[in-house]
């Protein structure tokens, strides 16, 4: 590579990541996390008046929800975030109701939000924490290992090729910084340190961190990706860490409590869902 290529160090914390559905953990508050992502949507409420126990999920469901990840995460969510949004839509939508239908708005500026969240307290109120010993958070422990483990992590290059990204323009330059061609001009160099495993896959592609296991480091190879075939040199691979339960109880305990009342939570609001009617535009009846 020439002088005139400033590499860029991206360095990660240890800290290991939860799964791709951390949003969704918490559907009923997470959702809000996202950046105003509670849907204004007073306009179907408004639409459906003689109907209040009608819910239809329709196509300006999805478009608020598209534009909405969009605008939070930089990309299109794909099928599986979709739905999950059109969930968490619903959900809101019966706390809304609920609430209209206990009267929480008066003295409010009715706010869709603070209706929602009125009704939520509602909820909450009636939530009862189930009594938890040793046994049960080490079984919950082992079976949600992956936010406690350290994972592997990868030190890698990066050479993303100016103009067409072939598999065969790709390797041929590859073959070039193999064999200290110049090839420097062509590509700008991107250097990662400490990148997990769970971070490469959803930047890169399940397969890409499969291919870096198989490289021998130091030397440039031709990878495929999910945004297209890039120049790819292995630096270093550090091995992961399974996570001990004693030091990280009170972090399990916490989670534990967390995730087992957003579980009540959204078992409360999804049983107030089923004294509505809940249809897709077509008039089809709507299912999660």
């Amino acid at each position: 590579m020439s002088s005139s290529t400033t590499p860029t160090a991206e360095k990660t914390s240890p800290t290991p990541s939860a799964p791709w559905p951390n949003w969704v953990r918490e559907p009923l508050l997470h959702f809000a996390a996202l950046g105003a992502l509670l849907f204004a949507a007073d306009h179907f409420i408004a639409a459906r008046a003689d109907d209040p126990r009608t819910i239809i999920v329709g196509a300006e469901v999805d478009k608020e929800a598209r534009e909405t990840f969009k605008s939070a995460r930089g990309r299109e969510p794909d099928a599986k975030e979709l739905a999950a949004l059109r969930s968490v839509w619903l959900d809101n939508e019966v706390l809304y109701r609920e609430g209209m239908a206990l009267r929480v708005d008066l003295g409010d500026t009715a706010i869709r939000e603070r209706v929602i969240f009125k009704a939520l307290s509602i909820v909450d109120s009636n939530l009862r924490l189930p009594a938890v010993d040793e046994k049960t958070l080490r079984a919950w422990f082992e079976a949600h290992r992956d936010r406690y483990d350290e994972p592997g992590r990868y030190d890698f290059q990066e050479a993303i090729l100016a103009g067409e990204n072939t598999e065969a323009a790709v390797t041929a330059f590859v073959a070039e910084l193999n064999s200290a061609a110049s090839g420097d001009a062509k590509a700008a160099l991107r250097i990662f340190k400490g990148r997990p495993l769970s971070n490469l896959a959803h930047s890169y592609g399940p397969e890409f961190p499969k291919a870096l296991d198989r490289m021998s480091a130091g030397t440039w190879h031709a990878l495929p990706t999910s945004e297209g075939w890039r120049a790819i040199r292995l630096d270093a691979i550090a091995a992961g860490k399974a996570a001990v339960f004693e030091a990280v109880r009170g972090a399990v305990q916490q989670d534990w409590v967390d995730d087992t009342m957003a579980a009540q939570r959204t078992a409360a609001v999804r049983e107030l869902a089923k004294k509505y009617r809940i249809k897709s535009e077509d008039g089809r009846p709507w299912a999660r």
